[in-house]
């Protein structure tokens, strides 16, 4: 099955590292840092070496990892859906805290160390003891729980949610003591020892929650993805969509003075970040091992930080595969031909061109390797129409609007900026005088390729995230979403197919001669829809890592599917 192999073989010394994104660290206040990464392994690792001592693994990405306050487990918050505890020691299982019904994006340790409380994607927050006993649920949040924290006391816990608000609970009941309303999605949360909440979120705003309410801090241009506090409080790290890293020093009234700004290395991932010493702190990366900045010295340290095979994204131009993923290394045919230096989440051709674009919110031409535009966000999608001087490109942003290209000279030129969405661009595609778009929100919307001007909002289009959309040759739109539903769109009405996933839908392409849209999932399968039969005449396992896009290669009549784990695969319509 698979054409292309970019994993690279291993060596045994090397065997003990990450092959696709850290997404979670966390120091245990001596001599360890453990590592949570969308290879689904979980890696404890020396501190002082910054070497790898072991690795345990989860059946899906991992999201977060947290010590426990005595340093001797570690709890481990996974796309499986489940939370695991691990010995410290040597990673050896202690418990598995289930009962969610989707991602668990966080789970954090009571200040005690008797017990866990995990944050998932199915609205609901449980509470567990370390044996891996459920106490009890928490619900309230109308959409995505992604942070949870205990206050001091271990009595009270603090939420924030993809609904935009930020909750507080009591412990031993699970009933709700208070919800802020900011209004903006916040996807991080930090506790203070007085109990005072910092959570950062989309505007760039730092809100410092206290007894006298809430108070606004502009703190980044873009959202905030992390904050991370130092072990005495007094310190405050933001990380940002803006690629920066500002540090705060906390007053005794939880004022928030700034400190310093650092712009981050392009390897480095700002999802995730800690302390791990007054003046130093960790953070995950696109690649095999976590980075390092030294705030006295004001210095990154990254490397040691090796490429990782994974691919987000795959094209045909000119006969050719293409390419790209984590590392930034655009591969033809399984060779590489370009080093971008950023991971990049598309490959989109058009014209002479094969444009891209990623984390560090720069437009590439992947031939030449010719920086075409910066933003200031990353980049996820892109789509195109018309021929000419009519020509036009529209790029996704994490922030919600579309990038308008036309052809110019020495170049694409840069129209104008439309508003798509007021969240991450997720997916685009043109057809029959349409753009449609996809987002992070789940809601869908529809712009006129003329001057795109606004057609249709659809807010509950899906009714979770929408990770993707593609054109049908009968006028049609197709989306998928972590719904886990195909929907088939015309004059803003669904068709809702009910498909064989049970994970998250990544991504989607389209083969109009078969009658065919192919769907694939974070856990590697892909499902083949016949949309004149209704029927799914092919599902199929191709990968233990997940599918992250799909292309249709019409000459052969087959699917062409890459993977997190590095390799393609051609996949045909029927079996």
């Amino acid at each position: 099955m698979p054409v292309i192999d970019l994993a690279q073989p291993v060596s045994a010394a090397a065997a003990i590292a990450h092959r696709s994104p850290i997404s979670g660290i966390d120091w245990d206040g001596g001599g360890h840092v453990a590592t949570a990464g969308y290879d689904s392994r979980l890696i404890l690792w020396d501190a002082e070496r910054r070497a790898p001592l072991h690795v345990a693994r989860h059946d899906h990405l991992v999201n977060q990892c947290r010590f426990s306050p005595d340093q001797r487990l570690i709890v481990s918050a996974s796309s499986d859906h489940l939370a695991r505890i691990w010995s410290a020691g040597d990673l050896a299982p202690v418990a598995v805290l289930a009962g969610h019904r989707d991602d668990v994006e966080m789970a954090s340790w009571s200040r005690c160390g008797r017990f866990v409380a995990t944050a998932s994607r199915d609205r609901m927050i449980r509470l567990f003891d370390r044996t891996g006993a459920l106490l009890r649920t928490l619900q309230g949040h109308e959409v995505d729980v992604l942070s949870v924290e205990w206050l001091a006391g271990g009595t009270e816990l603090a939420s924030s949610s993809d609904d935009g608000t930020i909750r507080r609970w009591r412990a031993d009941s699970g009933a709700e003591i208070a919800c802020h309303r900011p209004g903006v999605e916040t996807d991080t949360i930090a506790i203070a020892p007085d109990g005072r909440i910092f959570a950062g979120n989309d505007a760039g705003e730092i809100l410092v929650i206290g007894p006298g309410g809430a108070e606004r801090v502009p703190a980044h241009a873009a959202g905030i993805k992390r904050l991370a506090l130092d072990p005495t409080g007094r310190r405050l790290a933001s990380a940002s969509y803006d690629r920066t890293v500002r540090l705060w020093t906390v007053g005794g009234d939880g004022r928030l003075c700034p400190e310093q700004t650092t712009e981050a290395p392009p390897v480095v991932w700002l999802r995730a970040a800690c302390f791990a010493g007054p003046d130093r702190l960790v953070f995950g990366s696109f690649g095999s091992a976590y980075a390092e900045y030294d705030a006295a010295a004001r210095r990154w340290r990254t490397d040691h930080i090796g490429d990782t095979p994974g691919l987000n994204a795959c094209c045909l131009m000119d006969g050719a595969v293409f390419a790209i993923g984590d590392a930034g290394v655009v591969r033809r045919d399984g060779v590489p031909v370009r080093a971008l230096g950023s991971l990049c989440n598309f490959l989109h051709p058009w014209g002479a061109m094969l444009v891209t674009g990623g984390q560090l919110g720069l437009v590439f031409d992947a031939l030449t390797g010719r920086i075409l535009h910066r933003h200031h966000a990353p980049l996820n999608c892109a789509a195109s129409w018309g021929t000419g001087e009519d020509a036009r490109l529209v790029i996704g942003t994490y922030t919600g609007e579309g990038l308008v290209f036309a052809p110019g000279p020495d170049g694409p030129v840069l129209l104008g900026t439309a508003r798509l969405h007021d969240n991450a661009v997720k997916g685009l595609a043109a057809g029959g005088g349409q753009l449609f778009s996809v987002c992070a929100t789940g809601a869908a919307a529809v712009h006129a390729t003329a001057d795109l001007a606004p057609l249709a909002l659809i807010a509950g289009a899906h009714d979770k995230i929408a990770n993707g959309v593609a054109a049908l040759p009968d006028g049609r739109f197709a989306s998928v979403s972590r719904d886990l539903t195909l929907r088939l769109w015309r004059d803003g009405v669904a068709e809702i197919v009910a498909t064989p996933h049970d994970h998250s839908i990544k991504c989607l392409a389209v083969l109009p001669g078969a009658r065919a849209i192919a769907t694939g999932s974070y856990d590697g399968r892909i499902a083949i829809y016949d949309w004149g039969s209704g029927r799914w005449p092919v599902i199929r396992q191709i990968s233990r890592f997940g599918v992250s896009s799909l292309v249709a290669d019409h000459d052969a009549g087959v699917f062409i599917a890459s993977c997190y784990g590095g390799r393609t695969y051609r996949v045909p319509p029927r079996i």
